[in-house]
């Protein structure tokens, strides 16, 4: 399908949604921020705006405000009965295409829109504003919301403000201009907005129960995890709880490497400046690694990625194709200068954990690899309860590297490893990065929100930069493939979208505390004890809380921290060798229960990694 069939004069046909119902959404999004952006300068008069583009599931607009005025979210009823009455009146949206220097005298009085502009003549500006602006040679496009109101913005638009009835203003936040702390601190009001009433109110709801989830006040309430100021922004200390969680997720994946052939490798945090010049990071990845330090007039930087240590291993001595494929994986921390605008718990972190993996491969391996690399993520995925995927390839850019029948073949590869997986897939045209294609595999959580977790990715670059080679079959040297992965994305993301998937009731085997036993009684201490010595014996994570308190608090608290199971005994289960269980999730209680039959289930439960705890 091609977009501007659906285009005239700037506006969008909306027959687009029955096309493409994303690519439509796209547009209603960009639409609204520009009557927010309307309704807040009406509000608001003087108010420099900065940019306003949509994003997933939304918008936003940063803005200025007059003599110091800063908005709450108390305001953004007041903003959106403004934008109702804009909506109401059915504007149009129509765009002009003006020389530059006209441009400069429409928006003299907003200092963010000149300095759009002015970016057009130094080169700079059609990348970093994308949705901002059109630049053709010396022209720009603008466009008019009705008669009053003209922004800067490529478009395209839908064709009357009456088509944005279903629209939400979600919250107010701060944002530096440019994403630069150095620059002016502007306000960004975030909304959304939908074709129906029924999408919208959907997605209020999956944010109402996305807030319910937040992992970061989970962490807190469950005492897993935190974030000191004193740390440092962007760092994470992992708690007791916490750590072990993390300590099984890691376990379970080492498991299931050495399983499927993997070889385990460490490196260290830092490296050599010369190993980053030579990988290329230097070059292309240096506004997002950490600054340089000096050792003994030697130049060093934090690690921002593992390949260039993995490539060291791979070149440490000749090799020869009967150790291809080599899979090589680490469970390696990166630091990377995130700016401080984007960092958010554990999803965006500077110093995070990934489960990394580099496959070196002969050429004809590659199709055969990718497809066990896209059944082996699955596989892994599932076993935590994420079953529901799709995937997307991003290929060749416009600047890249190598030679075309590479990556047509790795395109292609790609492709039918996803088919053949029976992954639903889309393609992103000219998405990948400059030296590989890649797949990007990503999850849908309980509440219908999308996760990028995994990703794949074949590197023709790196192998050259190394020099990389292998003794082929017919005693000549041969260039391999290199296969980027990473699994989980990140340890830390990785369990912050098991927290909010799960609401904090983590699988069984997962749970930090499997089992909690609560006497009824003092008298019942000794025969509770005896139960969590046999729980211990069987590696079932238990503890023992006694009758200092009454037993409905005790039971209150254990369900506030979300334990999988609660025994209760008391007089008749030491006579009966019997358990009262609470089940977390469950109704009722179920009294009488055989400590012997439980301890077979729950260990069943574990050793199988079921997701649900067993209503016995």
């Amino acid at each position: 399908m091609n977009l501007n069939d659906f285009i005239k004069e700037g506006v969008v046909d909306p027959n687009l949604f029955e096309k493409d119902p994303e690519t439509y959404r796209k547009v209603l999004r960009h639409s609204t921020a520009h009557v927010m952006a309307k309704a807040i300068v009406r509000l608001y008069p003087g108010t420099q705006l900065a940019i306003g583009p949509d994003i997933e599931n939304g918008f936003y607009y940063d803005v200025l405000l007059p003599e110091g005025k800063t908005l709450t979210d108390q305001d953004l009823e007041t903003i959106e009965r403004e934008m109702k009455k804009i909506i109401d009146n059915n504007e149009e949206f129509s765009q002009n295409i003006v020389p530059i220097e006209t441009a400069l005298n429409i928006f003299s009085d907003q200092k963010y829109k000149k300095e759009i502009i002015q970016a057009i003549l130094q080169g700079q500006a059609s990348e970093e504003f994308s949705s901002e602006l059109e630049a053709k040679k010396d022209t720009v496009s603008i466009y008019k919301t009705g008669e009053d109101f003209i922004d800067l913005c490529k478009g395209p638009h839908v064709k009357q403000t009456g088509y944005l009835k279903y629209f939400k203003l979600l919250r107010v936040s701060g944002a530096y201009w440019r994403g630069n702390e150095k620059n002016d601190q502007l306000q960004r009001i975030y909304g959304t907005v939908w074709e129906s009433e029924e999408r919208l109110n959907a997605y209020i709801y999956q944010l109402q129960e996305a807030q319910k989830r937040d992992h970061r006040k989970l962490a807190k309430q469950l005492d897993l995890f935190s974030f000191p100021k004193e740390l440092g922004a962007g760092l994470v200390l992992f708690h007791p709880k916490g750590a072990l969680i993390r300590k099984l997720i890691e376990d379970f994946s080492y498991q299931e490497h050495l399983a499927s052939g993997y070889l385990p490798v460490w490196s260290p945090h830092i490296g050599k400046e010369i190993l980053f010049e030579t990988s290329g990071h230097l070059k292309w990845y240096k506004e997002s690694m950490f600054p340089r330090m000096e050792v003994e007039g030697a130049g060093y930087y934090l690690k921002p990625m593992n390949c260039p240590f993995h490539i060291l291993i791979y070149a440490s001595k000749a090799r020869s194709y009967k150790e291809l494929p080599m899979r090589l994986f680490e469970v390696g921390t990166v630091y990377r200068y995130e700016r401080s605008g984007v960092l958010h718990g554990m999803s965006r972190l500077r110093g995070f954990t990934q489960d990394d993996s580099h496959i070196f491969v002969a050429h004809q391996q590659l199709e055969a690899e990718l497809e066990s690399l896209v059944n082996f993520v699955i596989k892994i995925l599932k076993t935590f309860g994420l079953a529901d995927f799709y995937a997307e390839l991003s290929t060749r850019p416009e600047k890249f590297v190598g030679e075309i029948s590479d990556w047509e073949r790795a395109e292609g590869a790609l492709k039918s490893a996803a088919i053949n997986q029976g992954l639903d897939f889309s393609v992103a045209e000219g998405q990948g990065a400059f030296y590989a294609p890649k797949l990007d595999i990503h999850l849908k959580d309980a509440i219908g929100r999308a996760w990028q977790c995994s990703t794949i990715q074949v590197d023709f670059q790196e192998p050259v930069r190394f020099d990389l080679k292998y003794v082929s079959s017919e005693n000549s040297d041969l260039r391999p493939y290199m296969i980027h992965r990473a699994l989980f994305g990140s340890m830390e993301r990785f369990l912050s979208i098991l927290l909010e998937h799960f609401a904090g009731n983590l699988p069984t085997w997962l749970a930090p505390t499997q089992v909690r036993i609560l006497p009824v009684s003092s008298d019942h201490t000794d025969y509770a004890k005896e139960l969590y010595s046999e729980l211990i014996n069987k590696k079932v994570r238990a503890d023992v809380v006694l009758a200092d308190e009454p037993l409905g608090a005790r039971v209150r608290d254990a369900k506030l921290e979300k334990i999988p199971y609660v025994l209760v005994v008391g007089g008749s289960d030491i006579v009966n060798k019997t358990v009262g269980i609470n089940a977390r999730g469950k109704d009722r209680p179920i009294r009488d229960v055989p400590f012997k039959k439980f301890i077979e289930l729950i260990l069943f439960e574990i050793n199988e990694k079921l997701l649900e705890v067993q209503a016995f």
